[in-house]
């Protein structure tokens, strides 16, 4: 069975509003949150097919992406683990790679976890 994909109007309207309140300083509902969090790891996945690093955003979602090497069992070797905010922040352009690891916002393990160039996601035309 496929999994449920998020439409690209929902998801960008989602991520507008997450984006506007994390820059009020406040946090988007539990239903923004999610919704934008899937989608935005839902265009990371597709703008960069396989499965070589898993980006783990819970409690919300997780995807593989990046060509190269992939694994079938157990603990991916590439991991990046992050809260929903910094995701959303990351994958808008709101907060560099680097400063998220300089300010130790994301985990990341394996000699590929490096979303350098990966993030900001490029988002598609609405």
């Amino acid at each position: 069975m496929a999994k449920a994909r998020i439409d690209d109007g929902t998801g960008a309207a989602a991520v507008r509003e997450a984006q506007t309140a994390l820059a009020e300083g406040a946090q988007p509902s539990r239903v923004v949150t999610a919704t934008a969090v899937r989608w935005l790891l839902q265009v990371l996945a597709d703008g960069e097919p396989g499965a070589t690093v898993e980006v783990r955003v819970p409690p919300w979602g997780a995807v593989q992406f990046r060509e190269g090497l992939s694994h079938t069992r157990g603990t991916p070797p590439n991991v990046v683990e992050t809260d929903p905010a910094t995701f959303i922040r990351l994958a808008t352009g709101a907060l560099t790679w680097q400063e998220a690891v300089d300010q130790a916002l994301v985990s990341a393990s394996g000699s590929r976890a490096d979303l350098t160039g990966y993030v900001p996601v490029r988002l598609p035309r609405s």
